[in-house]
């Protein structure tokens, strides 16, 4: 499953159902572009099992306020449409993969 970008008018149907992972973040972010290949790995270990989702935090600030977001990556994981937990900060695969295994 390819990772999907939500824009704060898709978030809420992104996040409705099942385990999903949030990124928050923003192009000009190091941390976030350190990430992004450790989420695309994980995406493809997840099939249909978690989805991932990002979040541009510049270009939809609505949902960024809505979770508190203050520093970026923050992640956040959806189970059902409600934050059940959250990192901030790079993580590796593995503490991505065992957070998320806590939910699927």
């Amino acid at each position: 499953m390819a990772i999907t970008h939500a824009t704060d008018q898709t978030f809420e149907t992104e996040t409705g159902s099942g385990v999903v992972l949030v990124d928050f973040w923003a192009p000009w972010c190091g941390p976030c572009k350190m990430i992004a290949p450790v989420l695309e790995e994980l995406d493809a270990e997840l099939g249909d099992k978690a989805k991932i989702v990002k979040v541009d935090v510049d270009e939809n600030q609505g949902s960024a306020s809505k979770f508190g977001v203050m520093s970026i990556p923050t992640l956040l994981v959806f189970k059902d449409g409600e934050v059940v937990d959250k990192v901030v900060g790079f993580q590796p695969k593995e503490a991505l993969a065992e957070l998320l295994g806590k939910h699927v």
